[in-house]
């Protein structure tokens, strides 16, 4: 294995409130651009983003109102956190002060707790092509789930060539939920997201909550079945199996 690394580098981090979904979606790669590393928040409630979070390298130059200027939106006041109405202590720090990539690039302080703390989690990944249209067809239904939503997360990645990753071959829009700790709420609300993101090819996070077929999941990845024939050869005795690794990959 080799690993490329570079040397340690600062983060300035800032927070863009009240941002018009059309400002987004009608400029999705310009946004998605801004700065290193660009999270959009929303909770259905409304067609918006009600915070956008840019973190960006300082040790290299930057227009600070290029984000504002082009979302649209206006510079937080003070530090917010991500779910509207918890205690942005638990944030790492935002406006725009330097600080080391590992104490800015997580938007959680290492020290506390992250997101609510009392959640379920799911997330759809799906074609950073189709990315501006899913998130129309899923703020076309926000009403349905917003009572279950505390918030979500909206960022990009960049393809890669690892077989069962969820970026494998194209660059990825990843649509994270926090939900409510309800599960008979949030197992409703996901058949209404994996329903409408199903014409856009999502591949879910195995580790968070999911309920689309198997089969579906399996044919979303092109090298799936090499990896069960390498899984076959190197580990026939299956001693890094559970059930439900065995009910995806097979027995």
């Amino acid at each position: 294995v080799a690993l490329d690394v570079v040397p340690r580098y600062p983060i300035r981090q800032v927070v863009i409130e009240d941002v018009a979904m059309t400002r987004v979606l009608d400029r999705f790669d310009e946004v998605t651009a801004l700065a290193d590393s660009v999270s959009l928040f929303t909770t259905w409630r409304d067609r918006s983003f009600h915070q956008v979070w840019c973190k960006r390298r300082a040790d290299e130059e930057h227009d600070p109102a290029l984000a504002v200027r082009l979302l649209e939106g206006r510079p937080a006041d003070g530090p917010r956190h991500p779910i509207p109405g918890h205690d942005p202590g638990a944030c790492t720090t935002q406006g725009d002060v330097p600080g080391p990539w590992h104490e800015r690039l997580p938007h959680f302080r290492a020290d506390r707790t992250p997101s609510s703390g009392r959640e379920l989690q799911s997330e759809y990944l799906v074609d950073r092509r189709a990315g501006p249209a899913a998130l129309a067809a899923l703020f076309d239904v926000g009403r349905r789930i917003e009572r279950v939503v505390q918030v979500s997360e909206v960022r990009t990645i960049a393809a890669d060539d690892l077989w069962l990753s969820p970026a494998s071959g194209r660059s990825t829009v990843a649509i994270h939920f926090t939900w409510e700790p309800d599960p008979d709420a949030v197992r409703a609300a996901m058949a209404i997201v994996e329903a409408v993101l199903a014409p856009f090819d999502p591949r879910p996070h195995w580790g968070k909550l999911w309920t689309l077929p198997l089969e579906t999941v399996r044919t979303s990845y092109a090298r799936f079945g090499e990896f069960v024939d390498l899984r076959d050869r190197w580990d026939p005795g299956r001693k890094f199996a559970n059930r439900f690794v065995e009910a995806l990959l097979g027995p």
